[in-house]
């Protein structure tokens, strides 16, 4: 049944960066960072984007594709270096491939179990790797099974398929202002992410972002709408706890002075702080989780650091460390994981955001619409790129065509 494995060199839709390089106070020259890099893989601060496609070829022709990546910040937080093209090939021509040879379609779960065991080196496959390949196996599945790649996912974990939109979460890049202007004008579900990554843009005991935070409220209330209600989410990159010396009482106060200066909009905050390590962070945030609990603070507190995998994330979501975690595709690793993990998350009562990275491809952006809608992710956030309009046109216009789909051969059934 399968041909043929192909490969192409693949774009991301934005840069790595060397956050290390970054968060240590790296100066911005236009579109660049100057200075050395820290973290190895890194041979300056911010470089393109590399990626590769991995092609499946089927015996009536058809090629289902998958794409490969790492994140922005590759190499942070615990997460696998900066994804090497030239590994991934070599892996492709030599056990992967015959791995992927051995594919009959029958049982996606047996299959890609038996496809990223470890290698017989004894090491695991790259999470980048795994993320390729799922998405091209799933794109075949598909097409032999003459279904979405949501109706595939569905089957295989033996679920109801609800034809529910999750909602989107758009980040703004660098050009905060005119990005946040155009999210609301689009009226998107949460937003706007803000690239707070650096004690620079969160300012001296946070009053830039401070500022920032309540400009972003303004704004929404300007509207007039009343129907229009957006989750203001902001990503700041661990700076609430360098600035407050990761006192997890200090960084509450913060967080619910925020949430004060932003009512009535609910507030996300998205990594407060940054301990080190998955089970510091876990303590850490489940100390400012506590500590806002005792200021009376609804405000959410977002993981992404530190838990990359799916034992991370159960152990957060065990911990009750975070109101939310981003399940950050490309880290996780396969696309079946991501499931898994968006369906670990609703067991224990946490929520699912089923994110990613804008270094991804329009490619990786479609697929996972599909595990959002299927898994019913509490969020989903709006990629590739930095540009807002090509990430919400990507992933919002997916949606809606899978709705459409879905809700179709429903009512084909029924009559």
């Amino acid at each position: 049944m399968i041909r043929g494995i192909l490969t192409a060199p693949a774009q991301g839709a934005f840069v790595n960066d060397d956050h290390c390089a970054i968060k240590d106070g790296s100066k911005r020259k236009n579109f660049r960072y100057l200075g050395m890099p820290r973290t190895p893989g890194f041979t300056q601060i911010r470089m393109s984007a590399k990626g590769l496609s991995v092609g499946i070829l089927l015996s009536d022709g058809y090629v289902a594709w998958g794409d490969m990546m790492s994140v922005q910040y590759a190499g942070a937080g615990g997460r696998e270096k900066l994804f090497d093209p030239a590994e991934a090939t070599r892996l492709l021509k030599g056990e992967l491939g015959g791995r992927l040879h051995d594919l009959d379609f029958r049982d996606l779960r047996k299959e890609m179990a038996a496809l990223f065991q470890r290698l017989s080196s004894g090491k695991r496959v790259p999470a980048a790797v795994q993320y390729g390949i799922s998405q091209a196996v799933l794109g075949a599945y598909a097409h032999v099974k003459a279904l979405t790649i949501a109706e595939v996912l569905a089957k295989a974990y033996r679920i109801e398929l609800i034809a529910r939109p999750v909602p989107i979460y758009a980040q703004s890049g660098d050009d905060r202002n005119s990005n946040v202007q155009k999210m609301i004008l689009k009226r998107v579900d949460i937003l706007p992410h803000g690239l707070i990554n650096s004690p620079s843009a969160f300012g001296t005991k946070g009053r830039a972002f401070r500022e920032f935070a309540a400009w972003v409220a303004a704004q929404v209330r300007e509207e007039n709408d009343d129907q229009y209600r957006p989750v203001l989410h902001f990503d700041v990159y661990g700076n609430p706890g360098l600035a407050f010396g990761g006192d997890p009482k200090l960084i509450a106060a913060f967080i619910s002075s925020v949430a004060d200066q932003v009512a009535p909009y609910k507030l996300n905050i998205e990594s407060p702080a940054d301990y080190g390590g998955v089970e510091a962070q876990a303590e850490g945030f489940a100390r400012i989780r506590k500590e806002l609990d005792a200021l009376g603070c609804e405000a959410k507190i977002v993981v992404d650091e530190w838990c990359d995998t799916i034992d991370d994330i159960r152990t957060f979501a065990q911990a009750r460390a975070a109101d939310i975690v981003q399940i950050k595709m490309p880290d996780v690793g396969s696309v079946t994981t991501s499931f898994e993990a968006v369906r670990l998350c609703k067991r224990l009562g946490v929520g699912a955001y089923l994110g990613g990275s804008c270094t991804e491809t329009d490619l990786s952006a479609r697929v996972s619409v599909h595990v959002a809608v299927a898994s019913q992710a509490d969020m989903q956030l709006a990629k590739p790129g930095m540009g807002v309009d090509e990430a919400l046109s990507i992933v919002g216009n997916e949606q809606a065509r899978l709705l459409a789909t879905l809700q179709s051969q429903r009512s084909s059934t029924v009559a």
